[in-house]
C-alpha cells in the first residue's frame, strides 16, 4: 500500500507546533536578511540547534553584514563560533564567503541552488535550506532526518540524500516543498530519532511502516513516574588516546551526544599535554585522573550537574597509579567511570585483572548501600558468545577467558544489570574492533564497553544504546537514559 503522506504531514503540522523550531527557520523568522540565514545554515551543519543559535548571536553582533564579516580573521571567527561542530573549517569558509560573494555575485546572496553551491561550505543541503527560508522558492532540503524518514516510510528507496532530493523532486507535491523540511527536522529530533524512535508515541504508529526501525523499548512505569522525573543522558567512550581523538573530530561527537555526563577512558594524556579547548568546555565541571605513566591508561568525566563529591581512585596504589577509575557521587546516585586492565596475551596480567575486579565489585557493593550506582566504562570483557564475532576462537584468549567471564558472571549474579541487554539482545552488536584485517567494515568486533546499574536501580533506566556509527577510535561510544 502507498504511503499515504498527504495523511502523514497533515498529522504531522499539528504534531509539531509545539516542538522546538528548528534555528534556521527561527532566525528566518527573526530576520528576512538572506545573509544572516545563509551563515546560520553554514554554521548549523553537524550542531545541535541551541549551539548553532548562540553561536550565530555571537557571530552577528561581530558580523551582522557581508561587510563586517569580511574584517574579521579565521583565527578570531574560530574563536566566536566554537563551539560548533567543525568550528574551524566553518571559520575558513566564513572569512572566504564575502570575497567570492563579492567577486561572483556583486556582493548579495544569490537565490539559486546552483549559484549558491558555489559559495565555500555550501552543499546542496545548505543551499536548498536557504532558497526555501531565505527566499521562500521551491525548494527540497535533504538532511539526514528527510534522508533518513521519507526511507522509513518507504516514500522513497534511497541510499544517499542527494537521491533522495531528486526522488522527492519528482514524487512530492510541490506544496509541501517549503515546509517538509522543517518539519521532518522537528519530527526527528523530538520523535523518530535516530537511535531507538519512540514509536510507541507516535502519532504516526498506525500509519508508518517502520522500513528499518528498532524502536525503543520501554521498562514498565507509571505516567506519573515518567513525567515527574529528570531522566540524564549518560556516555561512555574509550577514546583510545584523547589527543589522536580530538583530532579525528572528538569535540563534534561531543557537543552531537550532548550528555549531561560523558566519560572517558584510556585518555593517554595529561591536563597540561591538552589543548584548552578540551580543558575547559563552557558548561561543565572537568575531572581528569590520568595515569602517572605518560601516554597511558586514564579517565576523565564532564559533567554539567556539579558533584556533591569525586573519588579518585579504588584506594590501592597498584590500580591508582594508572588513573583506571573516578568516583563522582551526586544527590542520589554513585557514577563511577571505570577503565579495567587488560589481561594481556597468554593471560599474563590475569592476576592484577582479576584483583582489579574484586576490589572495584566490593567499591560497587559499598556505594549501593547508600544510593543508585552507575557503573561505566571498558570492561575489556566479552560476557557471552552472543557479545563478539569469533567467541570459540577467543576463549583462551584475554577479554574472554573462563576467568574474566566467571567474573562477568559473579556480577550479574549479584544483580546488577547489563543495561544494553535491556533493550537489545540481538547479535552483532560490538564496541570494539581492532585495526587490523578491516575489522570494523567487516563488523568483527567485541562488546567490551557498558553501563552496568545496581540491582535496586533496574527501574531507573530508561534506554542504553551503541553508538557503533561513529568513529574516531577503535571503540564506540555507548549511552544510557536514567532517571
Amino acid at each position: 500500500m502507498a504511503f499515504d503522506i498527504k495523511q502523514a504531514v497533515s498529522l504531522l503540522k499539528k504534531e509539531v507546533a509545539d516542538y522546538q523550531v528548528p534555528v534556521v527557520d527561527l532566525i528566518a523568522a527573526q530576520t528576512k536578511d538572506p545573509f544572516k540565514v545563509l551563515v546560520a545554515t553554514i554554521l548549523s551543519a553537524r550542531t545541535k540547534d541551541e549551539v548553532t543559535a548562540t553561536a550565530s548571536r555571537r557571530l552577528f553582533k561581530h558580523a551582522g553584514t557581508v561587510e563586517e564579516l569580511a574584517v574579521l580573521s579565521v583565527t578570531k571567527l574560530e574563536k566566536i563560533i566554537y563551539p560548533v561542530g567543525f568550528f574551524r573549517n566553518k571559520a575558513r569558509y566564513l572569512a572566504a564567503l564575502p570575497a567570492v560573494l563579492q567577486e561572483k555575485f556583486s556582493g548579495r546572496v544569490p537565490d539559486t541552488i546552483d549559484e549558491l553551491i558555489q559559495l565555500p561550505g555550501v552543499g546542496r543541503k545548505t543551499a536548498n535550506l536557504v532558497v526555501a527560508v531565505a527566499f521562500n522558492k521551491p525548494a527540497i532540503c535533504v538532511d539526514t532526518h528527510v534522508h533518513r524518514i521519507m526511507n522509513i516510510w518507504g516514500y522513497v528507496d534511497t541510499k544517499t540524500p542527494l537521491q533522495t532530493e531528486m526522488a522527492l523532486r519528482d514524487k512530492l507535491p510541490p506544496r509541501y516543498w517549503l515546509e517538509i523540511n522543517s518539519i521532518l527536522v522537528a519530527f526527528g529530533q523530538g520523535t523518530c530519532k535516530p537511535r531507538r524512535p519512540h514509536c510507541d508515541r507516535c502519532v504516526l504508529k498506525d500509519l508508518c511502516p517502520k522500513n528499518g526501525v528498532t524502536p525503543r523499548k520501554t521498562q514498565n512505569k507509571t505516567k506519573a513516574t515518567q513525567t515527574d522525573s529528570q531522566v540524564y543522558t549518560f556516555v561512555s567512550w574509550n577514546v583510545n588516546g584523547l589527543r589522536a581523538a580530538l583530532k579525528k573530530g572528538f569535540l563534534d561527537t561531543f557537543f552531537e551526544l550532548d550528555a549531561d555526563i560523558f566519560a572517558l577512558q584510556e585518555i593517554k594524556a595529561l591536563p597540561d599535554q591538552l589543548p584548552d579547548e578540551i580543558k575547559q568546555i563552557a558548561g561543565y565541571h572537568v575531572f581528569w585522573y590520568p595515569a602517572q605513566k605518560k601516554g597511558y591508561s586514564g579517565t576523565a568525566v564532564f559533567s554539567k550537574i556539579e558533584p556533591k563529591n569525586v573519588i579518585y581512585g579504588l584506594g590501592d596504589h597498584t590500580f591508582d597509579s594508572e588513573g583506571r577509575v573516578i568516583t563522582l557521587e551526586f544527590n542520589d546516585f554513585f557514577f563511577v567511570n571505570a577503565y579495567f586492565p587488560n589481561a594481556q596475551p597468554k593471560l599474563k596480567r590475569i592476576d592484577f585483572k582479576q584483583k582489579f575486579n574484586n576490589t572495584i565489585l566490593a567499591s560497587m557493593d559499598r556505594f549501593a548501600e547508600k544510593k543508585s550506582v552507575v557503573l561505566c566504562g571498558d570492561l575489556n570483557v566479552a560476557h557471552k558468545p552472543i557479545d563478539l564475532a569469533n567467541p570459540k576462537a577467543n576463549e583462551k584468549n584475554p577479554g574472554y577467558s573462563a576467568q574474566e567471564r566467571a567474573w562477568m558472571d559473579e556480577v550479574v549474579h549479584a544483580g546488577y544489570v547489563d543495561t544494553f541487554r535491556l533493550f537489545n539482545t540481538d547479535p552483532g552488536q560490538y564496541t570494539w574492533w581492532s585495526y587490523r584485517f578491516n575489522a570494523r567494515a567487516k563488523n568483527i568486533g567485541w562488546r567490551i564497553d557498558y553501563f552496568l546499574v545496581d540491582p535496586g536501580s533496574r527501574d531507573r533506566v530508561i534506554d542504553a544504546a551503541i553508538h557503533d556509527d561513529i568513529t574516531g577510535s577503535d571503540h564506540c561510544p555507548v549511552s544510557l537514559h536514567f532517571r
